[in-house]
């Protein structure tokens, strides 16, 4: 029980989950109620979903930790990428086409970011449509790329309700990168078979088979959870003993792991053998890790050990959250 409290305490407190709180600062500026109308930018979701009659138009944007840039431009160009396809489909979408914006004071290292995001591009099957350049001595390095995509039946936050199983998938084909959280299971794949993957999610929603999905970014599988879940106000107990995982690593470095394919999914539990079967088609490791309930508290237990990871009565993760959530705090809009 203590490892698993002081396992906890130092998760809730990485610079990921301090850098995500501070989504607080732009729900006070922005002050928009979310989902009104044909806007369904929802809290909590991985992109923006502007209503197109019977579809909904996409919309997301990344920004790299300029050392990121710095030290490995092409990665980084490629991640950006990846992150931008990733948050598409965890809409239920398919990626149709990005931009990119970067300053740099290099020209070679210029050259490999956009390498970078052309290689990924060309991999995932999107337009590169354009974007802005600056180069000069005095620039900083910085790169943002924002992507657009379709979703014909939606895959949101505010679909995640008390009594959904809550499941993971991740591609566990694939090695760290050295010296970072970076799980990367794309280099020795075709781009047919990436294309694949990614198309499970948008497949599954439109069969019905999905409620609601997140990716697994930098905020490690928890802060994701904690994402997925405080649009609602709902709470999960998570089976951390059931998470898919390499089998050499341990569990805490995976808990702070930024895979290169990796959702949270909530659905009923009648349609989980059916995705689980055709994710497994596709070499994907999915698991059952939990259930959602109506607390509001992030409960984990690993073996018979129990602790608290989060409580939204106590405290906001990013502050978004929808009108009727019971831990919806006005002020923040």
């Amino acid at each position: 029980m203590a490892d698993l409290v002081a396992l906890l305490e130092r998760l809730r407190n990485t610079p990921a989950m301090n850098a995500k709180r501070a989504v607080q600062q732009a729900a006070r500026v922005l002050n928009a109620p979310p989902g009104q109308g044909d806007r369904y930018a929802l809290p909590g979701d991985d992109t923006a979903a502007l209503r197109c009659g019977d579809q909904y138009q996409l919309l997301a944007i990344e920004g790299m930790l300029p050392s990121f840039v710095a030290k490995a431009p092409w990665f980084a160009g490629w991640s950006a990428v990846m992150a931008n396809v990733s948050d598409i489909a965890a809409m239920g979408g398919r990626a149709t086409a990005v931009v990119n914006a970067y300053w740099h004071h290099d020209d070679a290292a210029a050259d490999e970011l956009l390498r970078g995001i052309h290689d990924a591009c060309e991999r995932y099957g999107l337009l590169l449509a354009g974007g802005h350049t600056s180069l000069a001595p005095s620039n900083p390095t910085a790169l943002a790329v924002a992507i657009t995509g379709i979703a014909h039946r939606l895959l949101s936050t505010l679909h995640v309700k008390p009594g959904q199983l809550l499941a993971a998938v991740v591609d566990l084909d694939g090695q760290w990168h050295p010296g970072t959280t970076y799980w990367k299971a794309f280099e020795h794949k075709s781009a047919e078979r990436l294309r694949r993957q990614l198309e499970l999610l948008p497949r599954l929603a439109e069969d019905g088979l999905l409620l609601a999905a997140r990716d697994i970014s930098n905020a490690g599988l928890l802060g994701s959870l904690l994402m997925l879940l405080e649009a609602t106000g709902c709470g999960a107990r998570l089976d951390l003993d059931a998470l898919p995982r390499p089998a050499d690593s341990d569990l805490e470095r995976w808990l702070l792991a930024f895979p290169s394919f990796g959702f949270l999914l909530t659905l009923d539990q009648a349609h989980w053998p059916d995705a689980q079967a055709r994710f497994a088609a596709e070499g994907l490791s999915a698991a059952a890790i939990g259930v959602i309930d109506a607390t509001g508290r992030l409960q984990a237990h690993a073996g018979t050990a129990q602790a608290e990871f989060w409580d939204f009565a106590q405290a906001p993760f990013t502050g978004l959250s929808a009108p009727d959530s019971p831990f919806h705090r006005k002020e923040v809009y």
